[in-house]
């Protein structure tokens, strides 16, 4: 058990405060052309808002010659805070809700190389786990056996920020696992309120306000199309949400593994977290299906880097929540209750173009991360071979403006 999310909100600026300015630059690890990852930790938090691991036991099974999965890699252009003291002071204002401007330094870390689809379809057999015990059928097996047993923090009550930590051998290259909203319309379990309390914070325009019939997740509305500002920003940074909680999970990570490369993937809500995960701390991320969140990490006056080429989302044209098209009071996620209303990214993008080259049809039920390994990843995308490539070219999304149609401003009641 580790410390509460508040505490350590409140304590790390000053603990990090002792530690040298080299503490915060990456472990210049010698690139491999493959790395191969085992399923080491269980993360998850309980209604008390405490980080909980589960260490996984190194049976024999676990140590078979067979690895549990080998990611391609690749050189990963990043940046990180340029010191301690910056690092300490650009946290404890974004915790408070404020912006400070922040210098950065270039690096280069070992990340996923995701040029090659069997790169994204392990990352996304690991982001799927996510959502799953080991024991369940929908579990994907990355070797030839799992031990079977029940998570610390797991338990029907907890319900909170849950995933899995899988790490090398030499503990050089660690990939955290966020996992994504389970809908309450599909038995989505005892974290199904809160994902959809996250949801509606960090992708709707203005507390989830579609129209006068919803009861809205924050008291920001202010008629018409006005919201205001300040308001929506404190929203966001209630312990409740998910950010804060992760920001723990990641501090928790590199204290355990303090010489490693540390990746994060999710998909969904999972996706926009691990998104701000990267954003934060400079991680290599791949994300897929992710809601736009780039908003929200505005509202969280997050310190962003410079450059944001380490991130890179996968999705496909016939999925509304990752295209932005799922909104509206007649939408799909309107009628579940969700407010999905953002549809811009920061970072890098592969757009697999399933309404063109497969016919597909907009639809929500090709959200799930299922449908993207079974479907799409699987096999090769004749369209990117026909360009010599695995995988479609990444694109960006620089100009791309949300909730348009709004006006944000110190609005009173």
């Amino acid at each position: 058990m580790l410390l509460p999310t508040s505490l350590v909100n409140l304590l790390f600026p000053i603990f990090i405060s002792f530690f040298p300015t080299k503490f915060f630059e990456s472990p210049r690890v010698q690139p491999r052309n493959a790395l191969s990852f085992r399923l080491r930790h269980l993360h998850a938090v309980t209604p008390s808002a405490q980080v909980y691991f589960s260490d996984v036991p190194q049976h024999s099974s676990l140590n078979a010659i067979t690895p549990l999965t080998s990611l391609s890699t690749a050189h990963v252009r990043t940046a990180r805070p340029s010191s301690s003291a910056a690092f300490a002071e650009a946290r404890a204002l974004s915790m408070r809700g404020q912006s400070a401007a922040l210098s950065w330094e270039e690096d280069e870390v070992v990340g996923p190389d995701v040029s090659k689809r069997e790169t994204l379809l392990m990352l996304a057999k690991m982001t799927s786990n996510a959502y799953f015990e080991p024991s369940s059928s929908e579990w994907y097996n990355l070797t030839d056996e799992w031990d079977v047993h029940t998570p610390v923090g797991w338990e029907p009550d907890n319900d909170g920020f849950r995933g899995y930590v899988f790490a090398t051998d030499d503990n050089s290259t660690v990939v955290l696992s966020i996992k994504g909203t389970s809908a309450q319309w599909v038995d989505g379990g005892p974290t199904a309120e809160k994902d959809k309390l996250n949801d509606n914070l960090l992708f709707s325009c203005c507390c989830a306000h579609v129209n006068w019939s919803w009861t809205t997740v924050c008291d920001c509305f202010r008629g018409g199309w006005k919201c205001n500002q300040d308001c929506v920003e404190k929203a966001l940074i209630e312990e409740s949400l998910f950010y804060p909680i992760g920001t723990n999970l990641y501090n928790n990570i590199t204290f355990m593994f303090p010489d490693a490369d540390i990746w994060v993937t999710g998909h969904s809500l999972g996706g926009a977290l691990a998104s701000l995960l990267g954003i934060t701390f400079g991680a290599p991320v791949v994300t897929f299906e992710p809601p736009g969140e780039r908003m929200a990490a505005q509202r969280l006056h997050l310190p962003t880097p410079p450059s944001t080429h380490h991130i890179t989302h996968v999705w496909h044209t016939a999925d509304p929540i990752a295209m932005g098209t799922c909104n509206g009071k007649f939408s799909t996620c309107a009628i579940g209750g969700y407010a999905m209303e953002s549809r811009c990214h920061f970072g890098n993008i592969i757009e697999y173009d399933t309404v063109r080259n497969l016919s597909w049809t907009v639809n929500l039920r090709t959200h799930p991360i299922a449908q993207v390994i079974e479907r799409i990843l699987s096999k090769p995308w004749e369209a990117a071979e026909a360009m010599g490539l695995e995988v479609p070219p990444t694109k960006r999304q620089d100009d791309c403006v949300d909730c348009f149609k709004w006006d944000f401003g110190n609005y009173t009641l």
